[in-house]
């Protein structure tokens, strides 16, 4: 018996749109609409509209809500001013990473949690059994939430006139309460694509009507829809983790090139800590590194990385940069393999194919949001 898909409260409008579903993470959505490319390069230029109502909601409030998440995760949400965000992780005590996480405070005890898709039943439930003797109160609302993103250069122009927001206030990694097209909705200034963007979260049944007013002001700016597919190639190229791919249990953050997020000198206990310090210490096993393929071929998630004739790693990600014009991979390889210059192969159909290590990440814009 096949396991039920959750459907978004948007799924109307991606069938009418003509978009290609597929399962992801217990959910039916959007890989494309036309093309990937096409929606690739829609974000670079103008902006693109993205359905991301899959991720998880989790709001964590109390007078000891500060604490607790810092009891629970490795990075310290009380050096937070309220509407700010830090990039965070869930580890295991072995130091495996359960999940990777965005935190805002939204007041002085009150945070929202945003987990992955696939993870967040996970998340909610590991993070419900850490918060469990404190002054803390776990409101799960992955299912109650739409979460409609606009993302690339013309997405502020187009957000803009719809919300009372004040977006050129608002910094990168920054979250208000407001409005947009008269809903209440909270507003981040994040994202997954290496552009400028905003996330906008809404109650479930007013995602709709978001996407709808979204999709209409950008009409004149080109703004188009676009699916997991071009989202994939946007957080490769701007050399962003997926949980899955770059991160696992089988990985700790030090490896995934990840270690100034851990929080190792915050007061208190946290869940991984001994773990964690060790491979500060020691240094880890294997090394994050973005290969770009000088040979003939595609690096796939799962190919293997030779030094000569030695099996130096694995591929995680890997595709054809629309932006580059070449083809790229992120890859983990044995520490004496990953400095930049380093000439490593990628076993492409039993063929070694020529790579050459670079640095993280293969794009960046070039007028960051401040």
């Amino acid at each position: 018996m096949s396991e039920i898909l959750h459907d978004t409260a948007l799924i109307d409008i991606h069938r009418a749109l003509g978009a290609r579903l597929i399962d992801f993470g217990g959910w039916q959505m959007p890989v494309q609409y036309t093309s990937i490319l096409e929606e690739h390069r829609a974000v670079r230029e103008r902006a693109g509209l993205f359905d991301l109502s899959h991720m998880g909601e989790l709001f964590v409030e109390g007078d000891d809500a500060g604490d607790a998440l810092a009891a629970a995760l490795i990075t310290d949400p009380r050096t937070l001013a309220v509407g700010r965000a830090q990039y965070s992780m869930i580890c295991a005590p072995d130091g495996g990473v359960i999940d990777d996480l965005i935190v805002y405070r939204l007041g002085p005890e009150r945070f929202l949690v945003v987990a992955n898709a696939s993870n967040a039943p996970v998340v909610s439930e590991e993070l419900a059994r850490r918060l469990a003797g404190w002054r803390a109160v776990l409101d799960d609302r992955s299912l109650a939430t739409s979460l409609v993103a606009i993302q690339g250069p013309a997405a502020a122009g187009v957000l803009g006139p719809l919300t009372d927001v004040d977006l050129a206030g608002l910094r990168y990694y920054a979250i208000a309460e407001g409005h947009v097209a008269g809903i209440p909705a909270l507003v981040a200034r994040t994202g997954y694509t290496g552009e400028d963007g905003f996330e906008v979260f809404v109650d479930w049944a007013r995602g709709p009507e978001i996407w709808t007013a979204l999709a209409e002001a950008g009409k004149s700016a080109n703004v188009i829809a676009c699916g997991l597919g071009a989202r994939d190639t946007l957080r490769l190229e701007a050399g962003m983790p997926l949980y899955g791919n770059e991160l696992d249990r089988a990985t700790n953050p030090f490896d995934a090139g990840l270690g100034r997020v851990v929080k190792l000198e915050k007061p208190g206990d946290f869940v991984g800590r001994e773990a964690l310090a060790r491979v500060a210490r020691d240094g880890p096993a294997k090394r994050l590194v973005g290969l770009t393929i000088t040979g003939r071929g595609i690096a796939r998630h799962g190919y293997p990385v030779l030094a000569g004739e030695r099996r130096t790693g694995i591929v995680t990600s890997g595709t054809h940069s629309p932006t580059l014009g070449r083809p790229i991979a992120m890859a983990y390889v044995a520490p004496g393999d990953a400095e930049p210059g380093t000439i490593l192969a990628v076993e492409v159909r039993e063929q070694p194919v020529s790579a050459e290590v670079v640095p993280l990440p293969f794009y960046k814009r070039a007028t960051p949001a401040t």
